[in-house]
């Protein structure tokens, strides 16, 4: 078939159609997007690409405004005319923009510590967040990571894909360069670092978190003061804690406990590491105290990145600024 992509850029922070917006067409290969063609958005917001549409591969719609790519998938089958692509103006500044849950699970091992840090960033405005010279979310990478960190960030409706990291200015804090949309948005952060069964180990929080929590798998025990014991996730035994804090020093012993998976011996037992896991903490009567520190949790539900360095370990990633 052979006709032209047609659609619409609106600036839905003005609520206007957006002039002047590069609109490239992708096709999806195993490489990622491969540009065929593009064009750019006339006075009332209206693109028109001409180009043949063939083949089995999903397509990709994709815009530049204000520094922020906005992607518009376009599924085998899916007409290509009169698409709706939405945009945002972007702000340095947080706005509506806040980091709702922050979980921090530890898996000591063999004289090593995996690290992983899942952010949820909420954003109910309609500016996007974007702050390309120190990045958005900022996360407290260890000395003893040796400045190596893996980092994947989910934008609303979107897949995981790896993000850079910026120097801050202050040490050891770095930034994640990523925007946030209106939406929600999934960071996580992977990094190893040596440690030894019982030494202290200390970190701090340089993000504004709603909800801070400490994880750690079944068979580790984790301890420290001022932390609010929240119980274990009844499936996976993961111990949860609430970080009252912007800091924390806390000691590890014991060893991590095979999972479900590892112990079935099915399919998903190919991989020694867990996977994401649905984690739910149980409050065991414990309401008052925790009110305090986070209002809301009863009933909290969050998406943890479940998983070990075997899986590929963390790669270093180049700052930039």
């Amino acid at each position: 078939m052979f006709g032209a992509i047609t659609g619409t850029v609106t600036n839905r922070t003005t609520g206007k159609p957006q002039p002047g917006v590069t609109v490239a067409f992708n096709k999806l290969g195993q490489n990622g997007p491969e540009l065929i063609d593009q064009a750019k958005s006339d006075a009332q917001g209206h693109f028109t690409i001409n180009q043949e549409v063939q083949g089995p591969m999903p397509f990709l719609i994709r815009a530049v405004y204000d520094g922020v790519n906005y992607n518009h998938m376009l599924p085998p089958g899916t007409p290509t005319t009169g698409i709706s692509v939405d945009v945002y103006n972007a702000s340095k500044q947080p706005g509506a923009a806040k980091i709702t849950k922050h979980m921090i699970l530890f898996e000591p091992a063999n004289g090593q510590m995996t690290v992983s840090e899942t952010y949820i960033v909420e954003n109910g405005g309609n500016v996007a967040w974007n702050d390309a010279d120190q990045g958005t979310v900022r996360f407290f990478l260890p000395p003893g990571a040796g400045g190596k960190a893996q980092v994947q960030a989910t934008a609303p409706g979107g897949m995981p894909i790896g993000a850079g990291v910026l120097k801050t200015g202050k040490p050891d804090v770095l930034g994640v360069d990523f925007p946030v949309k209106p939406g929600e948005t999934r960071i996580d952060v992977t990094y190893s670092l040596p440690y030894t069964a019982g030494a202290p180990f200390a970190g701090e929080i340089p993000s504004k978190d709603e909800n801070t929590y400490l994880i750690a798998p079944n068979g580790v025990t984790l301890a420290g003061k001022g932390l609010n014991d929240l119980g274990t996730e009844p499936r996976t035994q993961a111990h949860i804690f609430g970080l009252p804090g912007r800091s924390y020093e806390i000691t590890l012993t014991g060893a991590e406990a095979a999972g479900p998976s590892d112990a079935s011996g099915g399919a998903d037992a190919e991989s020694s590491g867990p996977q994401i896991e649905q984690i739910m903490p149980r409050l065991y009567g414990q309401a008052k105290a925790i009110v305090g520190v986070a209002l809301g949790i009863l009933g909290l539900g969050f998406a943890l990145l479940y998983r070990k360095g075997s899986e590929g370990g963390p790669g270093g990633l180049p700052h930039k600024g």
